[in-house]
């Protein structure tokens, strides 16, 4: 499970193509002669789709492997692209933290920008590294893992509570032959 990452953009109600407020990407993981052209393409499909989802909406594209989620919230639009294997679930959480966390640090500047903002934003780099793991943005699914755990360990105490009390029987057995072969 991969993020490869999340961007912030002001989608404009006149169909214009929506102005970048900050990113935060990882193409570590692709070829060094093709990052550049993996950035170029993100921010394209960033633009389009953020064109096309609508004010209070949350939709995802399939691409190959990759999924891109987007949520607008009423002009404010969040981007996150990340692999097939990443839950929806935590994904749409993801971008709810990214958004009120954006809102909570720049308020409602960002309706007066009118060209690409490319100045890094620490939280959104941090959110990039921090959220690789889904259960940290998911705090359901994180309950959810610990529980498995704790059922998987259940049932190997049971298992071997089961077979101690077998090995008893075949004992309290045993000592039973043993008495009556003591008594005769």
């Amino acid at each position: 499970m991969k993020i490869t990452a999340l961007l912030v953009l002001k989608c404009n109600p006149d169909g214009s193509d929506p102005v970048v407020l900050a990113t935060a990407m990882d193409v570590s993981h692709f070829g060094y002669f093709q990052r550049s052209s993996v950035k170029e393409f993100i921010l394209f499909v960033a633009r389009t789709v953020g064109k096309r989802t609508p004010p209070g909406q949350r939709q995802s594209v399939q691409h190959e492997e990759y999924k891109v989620h987007s949520y607008n919230r009423n002009g404010l639009c969040v981007m996150g692209f990340m692999d097939d294997h990443y839950p929806v679930r935590s994904s749409f959480s993801l971008l709810n933290q990214v958004l009120d966390e954006y809102q909570k640090n720049f308020g409602e500047s960002w309706r007066t920008a009118q060209a690409d903002n490319m100045q890094p934003w620490p939280y959104l780099n941090e959110a990039l590294n921090k959220y690789q793991d889904p259960a940290e943005a998911d705090k359901l699914l994180k309950i959810q893992r610990e529980l498995d755990e704790t059922k998987i360990i259940l049932h190997k105490t049971i298992d071997s509570v089961l077979a101690r009390g077998e090995k008893l029987d075949s004992l309290v057995e045993k000592s039973s032959d043993l008495s009556a072969a003591s008594q005769t």
